[in-house]
């Protein structure tokens, strides 16, 4: 036998009723119409069987059956009212815990710097980062949010694009030094390289060029890893060419410690996204993560619009 659910709401407006001794009092401040809190209180009485509520023309009293229930149903009321102010109150300062999946060179490299700022101005907020490359399922594993770097095909999530992250070919002066430049794809396979594991095409690198259109090229690999951060040794090294993102190379382009190859040959770009659940409604703690980490990273050396 499946049991229903109890009526909670008629159970508070009897309790209002009780405490007005009056139906339309009850209504007033409840901002019901009389007939609406009447049927309320008519609904437990056909349920129950019982009559709670004596109705006379000049008075309204209760019952044995309503006196019996009231402290309970004053308590539903009030337990009630405390919900909603609590959660009021939530809504206006933001509070608890924002569960965050990012990728790890990326959150090392990024994240990090924007938690000081950010737990300044949201001292009530807990951020829960999980670092990993691996793509989780932010439902069955109940994050908030995630930070992808990535060409997004998931159209059961929402999402906010930040900017265009390019993946550019480098190496090292000493490696070119020693094995010469590759001017496009077909030079590549004479030529080592480092390869990230987490790609969706391993051991092919793509290429377009906006007259020669689309090469692939199969270099040799001596090293593979789901790690970028873990090949920057080898490649500053002069141990072989790797196809990076910017966020990760900036810095050594900039010094010169790296160099990009084929600049005329373009490998398709990555966007970097806020990705979250698709729901209409989100609480205000992951709302203000989400605004603030789209204010600080859209303005980094290598975020392009």
């Amino acid at each position: 036998m499946t049991r229903r659910l109890p009526d909670l709401e008629a159970w508070a407006i009897f309790a209002k009723v009780a405490e007005h001794a009056s139906f339309s009092r009850a209504a007033r401040e409840l901002g019901l119409s009389d007939p609406t809190v009447s049927k309320a209180i008519g609904r437990i009485e056909t349920r129950l069987g019982v009559t709670l509520i004596a109705r006379t023309s000049r008075r309204v009293s209760l019952t044995d059956a309503g006196r019996a229930a009231l402290t309970r149903a004053a308590r539903i009321l009030s337990e009630g009212e405390a919900i909603e102010e609590e959660a009021g109150e939530q809504a206006a300062v933001p509070r608890g815990r924002v569960r965050v999946s990012a990728p790890l060179s990326f959150g090392i490299g990024y994240l990090g710097a924007t938690l000081p700022g950010f737990l300044a101005a949201y001292p009530e907020i807990v951020v829960d980062f999980a670092l990993s490359d691996r793509k989780v399922d932010l439902v069955a594993e109940g994050f908030d949010l995630a930070l992808r770097v990535a060409t997004l095909d998931d159209s059961s999530m929402l999402s906010r694009r930040l900017s265009t992250v390019r993946l550019l070919l480098v190496g090292a002066p000493s490696y070119f030094e020693r094995h010469g430049r590759p001017v496009c794809p077909a030079n590549l396979v004479a030529h080592r390289a480092l390869g990230y594991s987490g790609s969706a095409s391993r051991g092919v690198w793509r290429f377009s060029h906006p007259t020669a259109g689309e090469e692939t090229a199969e270099p040799t690999f001596c090293v593979w890893s789901d790690n970028v951060d873990l090949m920057m040794p080898a490649l500053l090294a002069g141990q072989g060419l790797a196809i990076q993102p910017e966020f990760m190379v900036w810095r050594e382009l900039r010094e010169g410690r790296l160099v990009t190859a084929m600049p005329d040959w373009s490998v398709d770009p990555l966007g970097l996204h806020l990705v979250m659940p698709a729901s209409p409604l989100r609480p205000l703690r992951v709302q203000v993560l989400i605004d603030y980490l789209a204010r600080e990273l859209a303005h980094t050396p290598w975020a392009r619009r």
